[in-house]
């Protein structure tokens, strides 16, 4: 990595930022908007050595579910061969922990920080996630002074909850761990997560932790014990609301709602502005639903993280994230989405198959003869990468399996060879994609 300059011909790769276990993260800038962005590089044998495939792909879906001010966004996701790349917000503050390593905040400082933290946990829960690592550390800081929550590897969503209604995987960073954590009996994720933020609250006001000891097993104890003291400096009405945070009973412990009432928290915060009630959210994204379906001019965009699971073998990472994929064949096209279908109907008929639009970029296709399992019947549908790059898939709905790969590879695949710049599997596209990055300059 560190002697190339450019990905996939989308951005330029500068200095190294960081790096842990199996990624490093570099800066990166768009070459079309000259954007600065952090591209995360991931080593996908490291990843699978570790046993860590389950991490990535939660990061991946955690990130997608939680767009928030104060929350890094993911742009998006590339892979080759052997690395995968997610290409991040760059937020160039640094560290929240950088900041404390310079000693307390003032008590206006730290209430900003705090409630630009409450409102990206709250919304983070909202949609199902819990955290489960947040520190300092895990706290980014733009230009502005804007906090971001970063590093979601850790995270869990509904999915990772037992039967008993609980998570059960003892993770996070010592300092930083709910009691409930630490017994290893089941705790509930959001709850854990505002304990979190209590300590990091604290942290702030104080300039050190306050459950700390060169031996581990009494730090756990005070944690136990929530044994704490704090600082002459601390004013009344952040002492109590601490205190409502740090209660070792999870039950106790005060919730995000409640926090979000205290009078210290509400100082210079207002709701409204901070952002949308849920009631508000989804009506939002009802509404962008809505008019992403009464776009007719365009078709559906095909997430690039969906398109690098799916397609040659040197970008082929469905057996890395995914358990199984419907049966399919697929391909890419710089043509637009109208040629394209204008090109499948025309294949269609020459070919005896009875043509139906099904919906605006998406054509059902049935055989007029029986084969050996019903007619074939599949459907072939067009979805947007980028404005100059469109992705077809074909997915057979019924009929004999072999008879429709032997349809694809003889029949089709000959008929649209015109349109077609790259087939899933193919080891080859046409020059663009390689295992480096050096040098590249073919779109996705």
């Amino acid at each position: 990595m560190e002697e190339t300059n450019t990905l996939f011909g989308r951005y330029e790769i500068g200095g190294l930022l960081g790096k842990g276990t199996f990624a490093k993260v570099y800066h990166g800038k768009q070459i079309s908007t000259g954007e600065s962005v952090a591209i995360k590089v991931i080593n996908k044998e490291k990843v699978k050595r570790q046993e860590s495939i389950e991490q990535i792909k939660r990061e991946i879906s955690v990130m997608r579910l939680v767009r928030h001010p104060n929350v890094v966004e993911l742009k998006e996701v590339m892979a080759t061969k052997t690395k995968i790349f997610f290409v991040m917000e760059y937020v160039r503050g640094g560290e929240l922990f950088h900041k404390l390593a310079r000693g307390k905040v003032k008590e206006d400082e730290a209430r900003n920080y705090f409630q630009q933290l409450i409102r990206a946990v709250g919304f983070c829960h909202s949609r199902g996630v819990s955290h489960r690592d947040l520190k300092p550390e895990n706290l980014l800081l733009d230009d502005n002074g804007n906090l971001k929550v970063s590093d979601f590897g850790l995270s869990a969503l509904p999915e990772n909850i037992r039967y008993d209604g609980l998570l059960h995987t003892q993770c996070g960073t010592p300092a930083y761990i709910a009691p409930e954590v630490l017994r290893k009996k089941g705790y509930n994720g959001p709850k854990a997560d505002i304990w979190s933020c209590g300590v990091i609250l604290y942290t702030l006001l104080a300039g050190f932790l306050p459950f700390q000891h060169e031996n581990i097993m009494t730090m756990y104890t005070k944690i136990f014990k929530a044994e704490f003291r704090f600082p002459p400096w601390f004013s009344a009405e952040s002492r109590r609301l601490i205190y409502k945070i740090l209660v070792p009973d999870p039950e106790n412990r005060i919730t995000i709602p409640e926090i979000m009432r205290v009078p210290w928290f509400q100082k210079g915060f207002s709701i409204e502005s901070a952002f949308h009630s849920e009631e508000e959210l989804n009506s939002s994204n009802k509404a962008v639903e809505e008019d992403s379906r009464s776009n007719l001019s365009s078709p559906k965009f095909f997430n690039a993280f969906e398109l690098i699971s799916s397609m040659s073998s040197g970008f082929d990472l469905s057996g890395f994230f995914e358990n199984k994929r419907k049966t399919g064949s697929m391909f890419t096209s710089k043509f637009p989405a109208t040629t394209i279908l204008l090109k499948i109907e025309t294949m269609a008929k020459k070919l005896s198959f009875k043509t139906t639009r099904v919906k605006d970029f998406k054509i059902k296709m049935e055989g007029r003869s029986e084969g050996t399992k019903r007619r074939l019947y599949m459907t072939a549908e067009v979805f947007e990468v980028t404005p100059g790059v469109a992705v077809v898939e074909f997915s057979k709905c019924s009929g004999d399996t072999l008879e429709y790969a032997k349809f694809c590879e003889e029949d089709v695949r000959p008929a649209l060879k015109d349109i077609v710049w790259t087939w899933q599997g193919d080891n080859t596209c046409n020059g663009n994609f390689g295992d480096g990055v050096a040098g590249q300059s073919g779109k996705r």
